[in-house]
């Protein structure tokens, strides 16, 4: 067999044929010390470029019309909520589950929706929900002043009886009081459905997180799918009115619906006091302490922006928005509650986005009247708006933000952009000790960042690595943040 092409071009030598000369050792070092010393000179001449120029820069950057808005063709993705072949028709076996709603609009939107499918799961009648009248809202809506409760009960019908009201001979009997485990499965339904045999009536005193997002029968989470999304719809008065001022922002053109989270109680919570003033600062430190159901007391700001964990500022908002190449003529919706400071820090806001707007700047005055004074009523419009926009951006994640990203992603994934605010925080740094410009080179840097984070079709994400015990559960992403697979399929809409 003939050698190998090695063995051709290299032959074999005898050991006797290499002989070693001084002369050859000599020129050997000298040929490694010419080698160091160029590869020294060209480490050296590098490591001087990323001193100079630590970021990649970028000439010129210009957004597309695609990368600022985006499609709306929803990858091939639809809806899928219809029931399986093995779904059956509610029994009454004469149980009811009566619920008192926590939180705000969307913790209570998603509790009422945990309700329906644990009412499922025992077996039992639900009454229509109480609101929470007493939060840091203090509205005193009721569930039909919100929602529209007749199409409410008419839309579960095949899921779940739902009652205005306990019959009149149960109204006085004694009930169990229950607070649910959180982020619990199916099993441990089944097995709370033995409360029954002692009473007819359970109390539920809240509503939030009672299921948890995976691991559930397939039909219990297109059941959550089927009350969230169609189910709980608005009230007539807030859809109308919502729809139209939709319809006012469209005459405009495109706009982006930006959540603020920049409101007294939301800072002082998180602890966030950045660009603050050492009076304002001190104001939410006091508000903090004060509050017993945070636990929370001393918090170190610096360390909470660091980490990614405050909301942007209105000033780091715009600086944002503008590196990813939307103009300075974009319509910009503020759906929010009262911002911290008013006009100190909007301001910052508007002179890089001056067409920015509020429900109350376009409605006419008795148009908002009956919501003015009922807080959950006016989040009810300002939901309808971000849910409709033409791109979504929270500046920071809560209810709202998971609540409003769940329900685009399962409209058709509707562009929402979720700004990595670790990696933000180090480049807005950068701008303010001068060393990078607001220009081309950090809108390379903003756009690249956010690639991958535009509300594209992904999977729901599980619990977070070393997480353990029943804590991992909290470390989930939430069912209603992101529905997929359970909800969203790539297959005909139906």
């Amino acid at each position: 067999m003939a050698g190998s092409w090695r063995d051709r071009r290299f032959p074999a030598r005898s050991p006797s044929s290499f002989r070693f000369r001084p002369s050859s050792l000599f020129y050997l070092i000298l040929v490694l010390l010419a080698i160091f010393t160029v590869v020294l000179f060209l480490s050296q001449r590098q490591i001087s470029a990323v001193d100079r120029d630590p970021l990649p820069h970028t000439a010129h950057f210009q957004a597309s019309e695609e990368q600022l808005w985006g499609s709306s063709l929803g990858y091939g993705y639809r809806p899928c909520v219809k029931p399986t072949s093995r779904y059956s028709v509610p029994q009454d076996l004469g149980r009811y589950i009566i619920v008192r709603s926590n939180g705000g609009l969307n913790q209570m939107r998603t509790g009422i929706s945990d309700m329906v499918a644990v009412a499922r799961l025992m077996n039992a009648t639900l009454v229509i929900p109480q609101l929470d009248k007493r939060s840091f809202w203090q509205d005193s809506s009721t569930f039909e002043d919100i929602f529209d409760e007749a199409y409410f009960i008419e839309s579960l019908k095949g899921d779940v009886q739902v009652v205005r009201g306990l019959p009149k001979e149960l109204e006085s009997v004694p009930r169990a009081r229950k607070h649910f485990t959180s982020w619990s499965g199916a099993g441990y339904y089944e097995e709370m459905a033995r409360l029954f045999k002692d009473y007819k009536v359970i109390h539920v005193p809240k509503s939030d997180s009672r299921l948890a997002n995976n691991d559930l029968p397939l039909d219990i989470q297109k059941l959550r799918c089927r009350t969230l999304y169609q189910a709980l719809r608005f009230a007539s008065p807030i859809e109308t009115l919502g729809k139209k001022l939709v319809a006012r922002l469209r005459s405009k053109g495109r706009y982006i619906a930006l959540h603020l989270r920049y409101e007294k109680d939301m800072l002082s919570f998180t602890g966030c006091t950045y660009g603050l003033t050492n009076q304002e600062a001190e104001e939410l430190k006091a508000m903090r302490e004060n509050t017993n159901h945070w636990k929370l007391k001393d918090i170190n700001s610096m360390e909470q922006r660091y980490g990614g964990l405050c909301p942007l500022t209105p000033k780091e908002v715009g600086i944002f928005l503008k590196a990813l190449g939307y103009p300075k003529s974009t319509w910009i919706y503020l759906a929010a509650g009262e911002i911290y400071g008013g006009d100190t820090y909007i301001a910052d806001l508007r002179s890089q986005f001056p067409n920015l707007v509020t429900k109350e700047m376009l409605v006419q005055k008795k148009e908002l009247e009956k919501f003015t004074k009922h807080a959950s009523q006016a989040a009810a419009l300002d939901y309808i708006i971000s849910v409709e926009s033409d791109v979504f951006v929270p500046s920071y994640i809560g209810n709202m933000a998971r609540a409003v990203e769940g329900h685009r992603r399962f409209l058709g994934h509707r562009k929402t952009i979720n700004p990595d605010r670790k990696g933000l925080v180090e480049l807005f740094d950068l701008i303010e000790k001068g060393e990078m410009e607001d220009g081309p080179q950090l809108s390379s840097l903003v756009s690249q960042m956010h690639k991958y984070r535009q509300g594209t079709p992904r999977k729901r994400y599980g619990s977070l690595p070393g997480s353990k015990g029943r804590a991992r559960l909290r470390t989930e992403e939430s069912f209603y943040e992101n529905p997929l697979p359970e909800c969203i399929c790539l297959s005909k809409k139906h």
